[in-house]
């Protein structure tokens, strides 16, 4: 006997020229048979799914979870508010430093808190990035890596001399990542992380593939020169002057270098992620002409899909790097759809109203420089995609890879991604039918407004299973936490 049969849904799965019509069962938490018509009779429970669209769940690698909000907190409310979007398993970038905890120190203490805290406080399976901040974090790879399960590492090339809202100066950022006056975060700095990445990959040959460094490609010296410029001159406001702030050559530039430091180090895997715009992407393609060997992951946010910098929700908007033009927005669907970048996440980063305004002058509230940076928007991952990546021309089978299948395996998570026998039963049940109108009010997030406030969207998230379990269902979100950590890389199960 199956647990659960869920019976004539249209299955979407990457990698397959079309959508198939089948019937799902699953057993334990996993895939257990898809076939065109399994007996109702061979099943405990059964669901007829008739005129629904079946995508694996996503994975949504790019999160920032506990960074405007104790983590406790965060962890439940925006993890339900993956849930609502079919987001199965979430990534989570983490630091020591201001912000997420608040401390120092080395990750031997650190991280075994953040774990602690995440238990039992997610609805949909979790796992984090860490990005080494002091010299002293780079020695500890290692460990993360065979005692932790993380197997990717950050690197955010503006922190050191660049403010995570705005300009800053040395000793502020020194404050800001809580590292010691023997520390420099710079590109030395940056060059050591990846010669360690590096010397796990060849330790590691088994598992080497699925060891990356991501990296925040923008450059401190070009965003203190252009903000100085764009503030004196006055000329712009709102996100058209956070983007003149923080010009896209300077992602350009900062992409040359993460590629050379990677040819130099031998660090054969590097992320460059949200990509936002025409120069950014182009120089990306420019470094896989020059260092073939590497392996880049491209990826671009689901943010910088669908707004341009004339979105009337302006400083909501804010983010790193910026909201760009509309003639970027439709280089990058270009680029989604002719295979150039890998795979599309949120960069979910919860940021409340009062802290996204705070020190604002409320009759003024279009003042960028003044507000916080970053904003959610994992619940509406797969229907934004589904919805304009539709009017492209973008198939479903190619979805489910940009948001399924390319970042699971990319980051080690080789159980999830795909509908197949064997694998955990993750599932984001869509009626492609169904149109709905974005509304804050109608998130699980604890943001309370959204960028995407009034867009209206094809494809609604009418269901979501996690390993089997039902997480979330017309329109709310159902059962305890379920959520479990996802140490990578997982040895993939068969069938």
């Amino acid at each position: 006997m199956y647990d659960l049969l869920l019976k004539n849904l249209e299955v979407v799965r990457p990698g397959r020229d079309t959508v198939e019509s089948l019937d799902v069962a699953i057993t334990d938490g996993r895939f257990a048979a898809l076939e065109p018509d399994i007996a109702p009779d061979q099943a405990r429970e059964t669901r007829d799914c008739s005129g629904l669209t079946a995508f694996p769940g996503l994975v949504d690698t790019h999160m920032h979870v506990g960074i405007y909000s104790p983590l406790a907190q965060d962890a439940v409310t925006e993890s339900k508010a993956a849930a609502m979007g079919g987001v199965t398993t979430a990534l989570t970038y983490f630091r020591t430093g201001q912000y997420y905890l608040n401390e120092g120190g080395s990750y031997r203490d650190f991280y075994p808190k953040v774990l602690d805290i995440s238990a039992d406080n997610y609805w949909v399976d979790y796992a984090y990035h860490l990005a080494p901040i002091a010299s002293s974090h780079i020695d500890e790879m290692e460990y993360l890596l065979t005692e932790q399960g993380v197997s990717s590492f950050k690197i955010f090339m503006f922190y050191g001399g660049y403010g995570l809202h705005g300009k800053s100066d040395k000793g502020a950022q020194r404050e800001f990542l809580m590292i010691g006056e023997d520390d420099s975060y710079d590109i030395a700095h940056f060059e050591f992380i990846m010669r360690s990445a590096s010397r796990l990959m060849k330790k590691f040959p088994d598992i080497a593939d699925q060891i990356s460094v991501s990296l925040h490609c923008e450059l401190a010296d070009i965003l203190n020169a252009y903000t100085k410029i764009v503030q004196r001159e006055g000329k712009l406001t709102g996100l058209r002057a956070y983007s003149a702030a923080r010009p896209p050559h300077s992602e350009g530039l900062a992409i040359w270098i993460a590629s050379y430091l990677a040819y130099e180090t031998e660090c054969l895997n590097i992320n460059l992620l949200h990509l936002t715009s025409r120069k950014a992407v182009e120089a990306a393609m420019m470094m896989e002409k020059t260092f073939p060997h590497i392996n880049f992951g491209k990826e671009v946010t689901i943010g910088h899909l669908l707004l341009d910098y004339d979105a009337p929700t302006q400083c909501h908007a804010k983010v790193n790097p910026p909201i760009r033009s509309r003639e970027d927005v439709e280089f990058l669907w270009e680029a989604v759809i002719n295979g150039t970048l890998n795979w599309v996440v949120s960069d979910h980063a919860c940021c409340s109203e009062e802290l996204k305004v705070s020190g604002q002058d409320h009759t003024d509230g279009d003042n960028i420089w003044v507000s916080k940076s970053g904003f959610g928007g994992t619940e509406y991952l797969l229907s934004g995609l589904f919805s304009e990546g539709r009017k492209r021309g973008l198939s479903l089978p190619h979805m489910a890879r940009l948001v399924c299948l390319a970042p699971a395996q990319r980051y080690g998570l080789n159980n999830k991604g795909d509908i197949e026998v064997g694998l955990d039963a993750d599932l984001a049940i869509l009626d492609p039918g169904k149109t709905f109108t974005v509304r804050a009010a109608e998130s699980e997030s604890a943001q309370g407004y959204t960028p995407f406030e009034g867009m209206e969207l094809s494809g609604q998230v009418v269901s979501t299973y996690l390993r089997g379990s039902l997480v979330y269902d017309d329109g709310k979100v159902t059962g305890p936490a379920r959520g479990e950590y996802q140490a990578r890389p997982s040895a993939r199960r068969q069938g």
